[in-house]
């Protein structure tokens, strides 16, 4: 693959940076049956026509243009409940350089499977170290589920 930080997650989730033409195209001999895209359509080397080329190959397409500046958490719960829906396919995840997918993972890693921080950290922990806008961003998403648990639980 030509895309930039490529990280096979598990045998059924992959993630990395931008695709290129080529990467679309080798997508279903890896068995890829969804793909996630993160970044906006004007991030650097964004495909204007992704979802075409992706849809083309009997792929599922979901965009969620988060802003680099500004990550919200529900655009984390939206992910998390597209990637829930994708249960039992092949999910490819990415953004412009994979580092706003592998904080994505990082939290469904943690909120949804229920991994440890040692678990979870990988891939980001491979591609990069959350800056203070995106420390702040997985503390919030991580502080309101642990609220939620606590509510639920009574």
């Amino acid at each position: 693959m030509d895309a930039e930080n490529t990280h096979p997650v598990f045998d059924w989730l992959w993630s990395s940076g931008q695709l290129s033409e080529r990467d679309i195209d080798q997508l279903p001999a890896v068995g890829i049956e969804a793909v996630i895209n993160l970044a906006l359509p004007t991030s650097p080397g964004a495909l204007a026509d992704e979802a075409d080329r992706v849809a083309r190959l009997g792929i599922a397409y979901v965009q969620i243009p988060v802003l680099w500046e500004d990550p919200k958490p529900e655009q984390f719960h939206q992910f998390a409940t597209i990637l829930m829906a994708f249960q039992g396919q092949k999910v490819w995840v990415h953004c412009a350089k994979n580092m706003r997918a592998s904080a994505f993972i990082h939290l469904y890693r943690r909120q949804v499977l229920g991994h440890t921080e040692a678990e979870a950290g990988f891939p980001m922990r491979e591609v990069w170290s959350p800056d203070e806008t995106w420390s702040s961003f997985i503390q919030r998403v991580m502080n309101e589920s642990n609220a939620g648990a606590q509510i639920a639980r009574g």
